[in-house]
């Protein structure tokens, strides 16, 4: 299975570690994984501000760094709605159609395609699971609260199925953070108010960790944390799976 690993700009440049962690699991989970090197950003900040008709040098850039791969993983949910939603190429639309239907979110990889719904190992902490928007909203990586539907979550999955992990149960499990790409910072007073309460339902369960599979969300949330000097660190989804002890 050969696999396109696309590797947000923000992670790449602020959080590499991430993008290795995802490289080094899909690897041990059995894949054959490329970093294509001419890969950039994928236009989503510029779709947040309403500009997405700009994009069409970032959309002909993805598609020439992603077409022929099997499978393209990435390990945030926001910047795969947003391929899947607006990559278009007037010029190349056949591949354009085959990179929406084939690009996926790591959780969402391993647990629909690879079928994998554990991965064995320990992680002796308490963690609270912050779910992104774009993720659960858009991808339906689980259910949402204010369904009378069963309760599924693919992240939580993989999460319960390792062993010492004490997986927390929020009070408003499926909030939003309030990072919200570039709302952030046309809204900064609204966007950090709605991250310091997120963040105090994950301190009155006494986490160690905040994990999600939104480097962006996390990026917001742990700004906050050190702001306020908190002991409570964030950690990806990734970085948890890759670096399990036996």
């Amino acid at each position: 299975m050969k696999i396109g690993l696309f590797i947000p700009c923000y992670v790449d440049q602020f959080y590499p570690k991430v993008g290795i962690a995802t490289y080094e699991l899909l690897q041990k989970l059995g894949c054959e994984v490329y970093f294509p090197m001419g890969q950039t950003c994928c236009g989503q900040p510029m779709a947040n501000s309403g500009y997405a008709h700009l994009t069409k040098g970032c959309d002909t850039n993805f598609i020439a760094n992603f077409t022929g791969f099997d499978y393209i993983v990435c390990p945030s949910g926001s910047c795969v709605l947003h391929v899947k939603d607006h990559l278009h190429d007037e010029k190349q639309e056949e591949k354009a159609t085959a990179i929406r239907n084939t690009v996926y979110e790591l959780t969402e990889f391993i647990t629909d395609v690879l079928k994998i719904d554990h991965i064995d190992g320990r992680f002796p902490y308490k963690v609270g699971m912050h779910v992104s928007c774009h993720g659960q909203r858009g991808l339906k990586l689980s259910q949402m609260s204010e369904l009378n539907a069963p309760f599924f979550s693919k992240p939580e999955q993989l999460l319960h199925s390792i062993k010492d992990l004490d997986l927390v149960a929020l009070m408003r499990k499926d909030e939003c953070c309030g990072f919200g790409g570039t709302f952030c910072v046309t809204e900064e007073a609204v966007s950090v108010k709605m991250g310091q309460d997120r963040i105090k339902d994950h301190e009155s369960h006494d986490v160690d960790y905040i994990t999600g599979g939104d480097m962006s969300c996390l990026m917001h949330l742990d700004g906050i944390l050190k702001r306020q000097k908190s002991r409570i660190k964030t950690i990806h989804i990734a970085e948890i799976l890759n670096s399990l002890e036996n």
